[in-house]
């Protein structure tokens, strides 16, 4: 959530809502009920409240969906929780990078260039970072497919794409996001379109379930070379950050046949594969001790409300362009080498670029 929907931080205080980040205002919000103490006053006094979910471990990405909050809301809330719901049995969670002190001084930093800026309406008022006994006051269901307990389930968009590798991801990120939009009350809630599917199931949850909140979806946020910042890219080392690009030249590749007039899935799609296989074999011709492996996932090109697969674009809606590959371990670390966050475990990286309707 950003991706995923929410990072947690070590315990502290009592949750009464008057603990603060260190020399800021920002509060720091561990219960549900201190939330809503906090929440009150605004909707009496008829101030808007944004919401950002994040699963911490801050990056660029989500410090610009905390700018495009508070140009446009009297206060922002920052969650931050790593929600375990949207990690399958096999996967990340207990590695998931945890950086509450860096999250910490990150905010203070923004909200400090937030307050020296007049274009802003609003400022980081509250950080929640609840922690699981608070987010599942029944205990935490299991991340199991047949686990039992309180869900929230978005078919058939959260069953395609990410939803068909990562069985209970949606079904974890519709959870965590109706408790914290229930808990929060937004009128606004901020995503990056990095998440593009993600989204998709958010639009769908507030219209499905009639909830009073606006979804802002503001763009993807890119390193200087074109990838989309990510907090799993900490994971990569040198060797596969600069191959980690491939995927976004893929999809770049099929967005310039699409621009240059194709409608047609083979054209396009097939411009994508044809990068990813030619990046393959110039890494396997290095070698071992200096080529990256990868596997791809999918490249799609979906309908933009449903994710359905299509097989020509309609001009009239524009479709999505998407993809998923997973970076494998170095097969041969060179002495020294930097392979990355907890050694350079197999990395999924995602990304996608929107076809725009034809004018």
């Amino acid at each position: 959530m950003a991706t995923a929907c929410s990072s947690s931080s070590p315990s502290r205080g009592g949750g009464n809502g008057l603990e603060k980040l260190p020399n800021s205002s920002i509060r720091v919000l561990r219960t549900v009920p201190s939330l809503r103490r906090w929440r009150r006053p605004h909707t009496i006094d008829q101030r808007t409240v944004a919401l950002v979910p994040t699963m911490g471990a801050l990056h660029a990405g989500h410090l610009s969906l905390i700018r495009a909050a508070a140009r446009a809301n009297h206060h922002v809330v920052v969650s931050i929780y790593v929600n375990p719901a949207q990690f399958g049995v096999r996967e990340d969670l207990a590695s998931y990078p945890v950086t509450w002190e860096a999250d910490a001084a990150a905010l203070v930093k923004l909200d400090r260039e937030l307050a020296d800026d007049g274009e802003n309406l609003g400022r980081i008022s509250a950080v929640f970072v609840p922690g699981t006994g608070e987010m599942y006051p029944a205990g935490f269901p299991g991340q199991e497919v047949g686990s039992k307990g309180s869900f929230v389930t978005i078919t058939p968009v959260g069953e395609l794409l990410e939803g068909r590798t990562r069985p209970t991801f949606f079904r974890g990120v519709a959870t965590v996001c109706m408790k914290l939009f229930n808990i929060v009350q937004p009128e606004k809630v901020y995503f990056g379109q990095k998440d593009v599917q993600q989204t998709v199931v958010i639009r769908s949850l507030l219209r499905d379930f009639m909830l009073p909140i606006e979804l802002v979806v503001e763009p993807t946020t890119r390193a200087e070379d074109g990838l989309a910042l990510s907090s799993r890219n900490v994971y990569l080392g040198a060797r596969r950050r600069a191959v980690a690009t491939v995927l976004y030249r893929a999809l770049r590749a099929a967005e310039d046949a699409y621009k240059n007039g194709a409608q047609g899935r083979m054209t396009m799609l097939g411009n994508a594969n044809s990068i990813l296989r030619h990046v393959a074999h110039e890494q396997k011709a290095l070698g071992p001790d200096k080529g990256v492996r990868f596997e791809v996932d999918y490249i799609s090109l979906a309908d933009p409300d449903t994710m359905q697969e299509v097989n020509v674009v309609d001009p009239a809606k524009g479709a999505i362009l998407s993809g998923a590959i997973k970076m494998l371990p170095v097969e041969v670390p060179v002495v020294g080498e930097d392979l990355g966050h907890d050694g350079g475990p197999a990395v999924r990286l995602i990304d996608n670029i929107i076809l725009h309707p034809a004018e």
